[in-house]
């Protein structure tokens, strides 16, 4: 998102915060096959409308065109969609016979629909599924086709630049160059785009490269007119004045390594009043690079499989299982809060797996028949459905082992899921795994059940702060997300979703972005 004018220089020294905001939007292809045949002197003439459930109540979005005589119909209306990982998204699709020129559907003969989720479209970036009636029985031979495209603008582009011989503004001193970029608005003024850090006491400054995105530089216009402004930097927000120029994104293409462009910096005030004014300095774009960047839909609609695995806290502390206050307590609802943790990630990341399988791990527990205290234990579960039986509870607390997962295809990221209710016994030990962990394609998502005081798992929650190993090193980027569900227990289930689930699309891209490995699938950009 573009800076808004008036906002003020940054202080001095400090990098300007990221300025990035993408929507991401989703195109929806729709083709049928092998459709009902309803009228009797020709063939059907179908057109398919999209529904959206909203409040458990199915909502009409948008309707195709009709294919006239087609009962292989490739409609070339698309639908458009927001998509947002956290949340499951229903989508029905609904095909009908177009008899008249009402727009009241049932006034029309129905031929079919299928029920998805968005997730499982993207997921697979295209599927062919049968049609069925209102009585779930098939719609003869018919099938239904949907093929997902991302439509969001990630082109972006990144400028290297430095200054020689800018004008002395300070009296004791030099000068502390930064600069601004505007765009025109729809008003017709100038709006600021991006502002650089500020660089003390020199004439001849060299900034950091810096990178946004094309449409919020020139909206995607490479002949669109770009100011550049020059000031030194005030602390009292009086920023002098030093020069300024005009160029566009096509201009500026011309910079490559090694051959830069050079822009006078004029002081139009200057320009006026001396005669033999030649400029206030020169800015020097070093280098000017459009890449694309590649979003988290990139990366799904190009084959990247998340793997999710689930790690259950099985100590003592969490009461015997038989006791209808115990944590793990499956009540005659058929539910307990490590339950509708698994369940409210779960129908999400279900979408992204083939056969909605999950691994599962157990810590703290004492299995039979020596009733030892077991570390780690694994099985599998569907969904959410999962006994607890023969195992005992033991204690105390230590999370299950980060510091060798899987080995990783290039599309492949890992995301685990622990449950637990209490505090860390071995947070040195946790603390180096996670940082360790921080190198590979993985997240670890923390939900804490019960009413433990949960410091230490927030600690270990790289918001505020980078988290570093007992030997000082420090987290490679950010993969803990940590929520307490006493915060969900009376809010529906897709509100926890979207807390836990929040950061992740964000953690794909950066590892794959550090990497640098594109999505399998992609083009060229």
């Amino acid at each position: 998102m573009a800076y808004t004018p008036g906002g003020g220089a940054p202080a001095a020294g400090v990098a300007p915060m990221g300025s990035q905001y993408c929507v991401c939007k989703v195109e929806l292809s729709v083709s049928g096959q092998n459709l009902l045949d309803r009228d009797v002197t020709s063939k059907s003439d179908p057109f398919c409308v999209l529904f959206t459930e909203n409040d458990g109540r199915w909502m009409e979005y948008d309707r195709t065109e009709t294919a006239v005589n087609n009962l292989n119909p490739a409609f070339s209306k698309k639908f458009v969609l927001d998509y947002h990982f956290e949340e499951v998204q229903k989508l029905k699709f609904a095909l009908f016979d177009q008899d008249k020129s009402s727009t009241q559907l049932d006034e029309h003969d129905f031929l079919g629909q299928f029920s998805c989720s968005l997730g499982t479209i993207v997921s697979s970036k295209k599927i062919t599924r049968p049609l069925l009636l209102m009585n779930d029985k098939p719609a003869g031979k018919g099938l239904i086709t949907i093929a997902a495209q991302e439509l969001s603008d990630n082109q972006v582009i990144t400028l290297s630049l430095a200054g020689r011989k800018l004008d002395k503004k300070d009296l004791f001193g030099k000068s502390d160059p930064f600069l601004e970029f505007y765009k025109p608005g729809d008003d017709g003024k100038w709006m600021l785009v991006h502002r650089t850090e500020v660089i003390k006491y020199t004439l001849d400054p060299v900034w950091k490269p810096f990178t946004v995105p094309l449409v919020s530089l020139c909206d995607g216009d490479l002949e669109k007119p770009i100011q550049v402004m020059c000031y030194d930097y005030d602390n009292d927000g009086g920023h002098d004045f030093i020069g300024e120029f005009q160029t566009s994104v096509s201009q500026m293409c011309g910079a490559r390594d090694g051959v830069p462009l050079e822009f006078e910096c004029i002081n139009p005030k200057k320009q006026r009043k001396k005669k033999n004014y030649k400029n206030s300095g020169i800015i020097i774009l070093r280098s000017c690079k459009i890449n694309r960047d590649y979003s988290f839909l990139d990366y799904i609609l190009g084959g990247c499989q998340l793997m999710f695995t689930v790690g259950i806290d099985f100590t003592a502390s969490n009461g015997n299982p038989l006791d209808p206050s115990s944590l793990h307590y499956i009540n005659p609802m058929g539910t307990n809060e490590y339950l509708s943790a698994i369940w409210a990630v779960g129908q999400i990341i279900q979408d992204y797996d083939s056969d909605k399988m999950f691994p599962a791990l157990g810590f703290g527990a004492q299995l039979p028949p020596d009733w030892k205290r077991e570390r780690e234990s694994s099985w599998r579960f569907e969904g959410s459905l999962w006994l607890l039986s023969a195992d005992r509870l033991g204690s105390p607390m230590s999370l299950p082992s980060t510091s060798t997962p899987p080995t990783p295809s290039a599309q492949q990221y890992f995301i685990l899921l622990i449950i637990t209710d209490g505090v860390i016994s071995d947070m040195e030990e946790t603390r180096h795994a996670v940082v360790q962990a921080s190198k590979l394609p993985m997240s670890i998502i923390i939900v804490g059940v019960g009413n433990a005081d949960f410091a230490a798992m927030e600690f270990l929650d790289g918001d505020s702060r980078t988290l570093r190993s007992h030997t000082g090193e420090e987290a490679a980027r950010d993969i803990v997300q940590f929520v307490p569900f006493r915060e969900f227990r009376n809010a529906a289930k897709e509100t926890l979703a979207k807390a836990v689930l929040a950061e992740l699309p964000q953690q794909v891209v950066q590892y794959f972005k550090h990497k640098n490995l594109p999505p399998t699938n992609s083009e060229p950009a």
